[in-house]
């Protein structure tokens, strides 16, 4: 008999949700429903240059419309004040930052954006191969130009050694450093894949990636449901659970839902936003009837 499943549908209130967010609501209650679980909702607003109080409550209202239950905890019903909300995590998160700065890796990076894409595109290079594999990037500036930006006052990225980080988390769990996943089996994690990642950004002093992981933790998510083009990102994630010592979920990359052109819905695809569908007279139901069937839970055969 398959244990409750704890899952979690956690959209950024940057915008209004579309059908690929519905979808991704249906899918986490359809494996908490089958298992006797729970579908906890969880309010991403970690980034504050992005996120806005009024589609806060527009989520609100569209899974009431749409009457998806969830939950605030696994043992909370829902309600509007007690919802988890990233921006009051931000302790959370610097604990897990000190954690990882204690093992020594961790290191401040004062390059912009900007400059590190010259860097990168520059015919001399860089301490690696290409942007997604960057690594070493204290070692670009000289120790005179990093003391004057920090003098200024300029907030660092943090940026995790990627090669240590490797090797510790493959010592503490060997061939458990991979995750199984509900569609495409069980996977090996290769985190190098991100170099040396940035771990905390400088303007709001996390990442979505450490935030994730802490979270899932916390809210005690045991399967976690979100699209293929995250799945990447699974493999950096099974690294710093790996790190921080926190439970490893299992994980469902679900198919993504797309626009008539074939590409991914994003929150600027007014015309497929639940609140412009529902003002067209579209019902709950013949919005269901537009999605794809929802995927099936796997049998973990290890």
């Amino acid at each position: 008999m398959t244990a409750p499943l704890y899952t979690r549908f956690a959209p950024s209130p940057t915008g209004a949700l579309h059908l690929g967010h519905i979808y991704a609501a249906l899918v986490a209650t359809h494996f908490a429903n089958q298992t006797g679980g729970a579908m906890m909702l969880r309010i991403d607003d970690i980034d504050h240059t992005r996120c806005r109080p009024r589609f806060t409550t527009d989520i609100f209202d569209d899974l009431d419309w749409f009457g998806i239950n969830w939950h605030c905890a696994p043992d909370v019903p829902a309600n509007r004040q007690d919802v988890p909300r990233q921006s009051t995590r931000l302790a959370d998160y610097r604990a897990a930052l000190t954690q990882l700065a204690d093992m020594d890796l961790l290191y401040p990076c004062y390059l912009s954006r900007r400059e590190l894409a010259d860097i990168l595109s520059a015919p001399h290079g860089a301490p690696s191969a290409s942007p997604d594999r960057v690594q070493n990037t204290d070692s670009i500036l000289d120790p005179a130009e990093i003391a004057r930006r920090k003098q200024a006052g300029q907030s660092p990225a943090w940026r995790l050694r990627m090669q240590a980080a490797k090797a510790l988390a493959t010592a503490k769990a060997g061939d458990d450093l991979g995750w199984f996943d509900h569609i495409t089996g069980w996977q090996a994690a290769t985190p190098e894949i991100f170099g040396d990642i940035v771990i905390a950004r400088a303007d709001i002093a996390v990442s979505y990636h450490l935030a994730v992981v802490v979270d899932d933790a916390k809210d005690q998510v045991n399967l976690v449901t979100r699209g293929a083009d995250l799945a990447p990102s699974t493999h950096l994630h099974r690294l710093l659970q790996t790190l921080l010592d926190l439970p490893r979920p299992t994980y469902c990359h679900h198919q993504l839902i797309c626009n008539e052109a074939g590409v991914r819905l994003a929150k600027r695809d007014a015309a497929h936003s639940l609140a412009a569908m529902r003002a067209a007279g579209a019902t709950p139901a013949s919005i269901t009837g537009l999605l794809p069937p929802l995927p099936a839970l796997a049998q973990n055969d290890r």
